[in-house]
């Protein structure tokens, strides 16, 4: 009897946490999640111990909360070694989508290819059906098309059997952004009209948004600015930039392509065509030929609170092999020139940080990088 109310009780958390997470309430719903996860995994109910788990991690991954995706990393990987756990595929699934935020493409397709293996296996047909999604993904990220859209036809014979009306619409707006990256802008916004006629009975704010984006993009490609500007700014009005930062930053690189873009909402703009900084208070910074400055400062730009290791800036930026002999020193003297470049007082850096085994940015830090 207590255990059947403590299962209620857990279950009702995740439920709230999940209502929140469809009005994007995301600091809300990871409270509940958390509080959810840590009943679960007293009860030794591991399997919705991971369905909490993996509601965080798609949170975190659109906060861009690095860290956080990292330490759920480090929770799954114990309760794999010291529970025996096997993790199952919508969990592969998850930390497929974290990678392809950060456009680790190959990562992301091992993962959803792992999680369409595990799937199969089990005879999980929800499973295979958010990883079918899933690559379909990776794959329009990759510029197969004609791959992707395979994917996303074979799962319309899942969704004629299978009650999943989110993945369903999430697919349907893929299936979209696809046609729009083929050129085939009028399909894709038959599409996406459909699809915002049937959001009107499922509520959820971020799939909403999702596909103002899909139809703003739409039409500033297929050349109507005007429309183009609405939708777009509809959808930076409806998102939250710090529960949605991941999502309003798409939205303003394309709102900046039109110069629609305040420059004062941001701390740190990078301008990538003409190799140019403005920094809010310091105003537009001569970098002159500094070119591993640059580079330096775009890494710490696009994934702000993710510790970059000396050894991966030593990689990417000198593109040589990590030598404390060699390197130590010659990053300590390049990131005290880059803080000289951009930090309006210098003895109190408000922008990059030090970390334990390497550098980071601060990630309250509002940035913009322009392409």
């Amino acid at each position: 009897m207590q255990s059947t109310l403590i299962n209620d009780s857990l279950e009702s958390l995740s439920e709230v946490g999940k209502l929140y997470a469809d009005r994007c309430d995301f600091k809300m719903a990871e409270a509940y999640f958390t509080r959810a996860g840590e009943g679960y995994l007293e009860q030794k109910d591991y399997p919705n111990y991971l369905k909490c788990l993996n509601r965080l991690l798609r949170i975190y991954a659109e906060m861009e909360n690095h860290v956080a995706i990292d330490n759920l990393k480090e929770r799954l990987q114990t309760i794999v070694i010291k529970e025996r756990v096997a993790l199952d595929a919508r969990t592969y699934y998850s930390l497929g989508l974290c990678a392809s935020y950060k456009n680790q493409h190959k990562t992301a397709l091992e993962y959803l290819e792992k999680s369409l293996a595990v799937a199969l296996a089990a005879d999980d047909k929800e499973g295979i059906c958010y990883a079918i999604s899933g690559i379909s993904i990776i794959y329009t990220a990759l510029n197969r098309f004609e791959d992707a859209l395979k994917e996303i036809y074979n799962l319309q014979v899942f969704f004629q059997i299978l009650p999943l009306p989110e993945l369903k619409l999430a697919s349907q707006i893929m299936n979209g952004h696809i046609l729009r990256q083929m050129g085939k802008h009028e399909q894709a916004l038959e599409i996406f009209w459909k699809c915002y006629e049937e959001l009107r009975d499922q509520k959820n704010l971020f799939v909403f948004i999702s596909l103002l984006y899909a139809m703003g993009v739409t039409y500033l490609e297929s050349g109507n600015h005007d429309l183009a500007r609405m939708y777009l700014m509809l959808a930076k009005s409806s998102a939250d930039p710090e529960n949605m930062r991941y999502s309003v930053k798409k939205i303003e690189k394309r709102l900046a392509q039109m110069g629609d873009v305040n420059n004062v909402d941001y701390d740190l703009i990078f301008d990538a065509v003409n190799k140019q900084i403005t920094e809010k208070k310091k105003g537009k910074v001569d970098f002159k030929n500094q070119f591993i400055l640059l580079d330096l400062l775009r890494l710490f730009m696009k994934t702000p609170g993710e510790v970059h290791s000396k050894e991966i800036i030593v990689e990417k930026i000198w593109k040589q092999s990590y030598d404390p002999r060699v390197h130590d020193n010659k990053l300590y003297v390049t990131i005290k020139r880059l803080r000289k470049m951009i930090e309006p007082d210098f003895d109190k850096p408000k922008y990059i940080f030090r970390a334990k085994n390497g550098y980071y940015l601060n990630k309250n830090a509002r940035v913009l990088l322009q392409r």
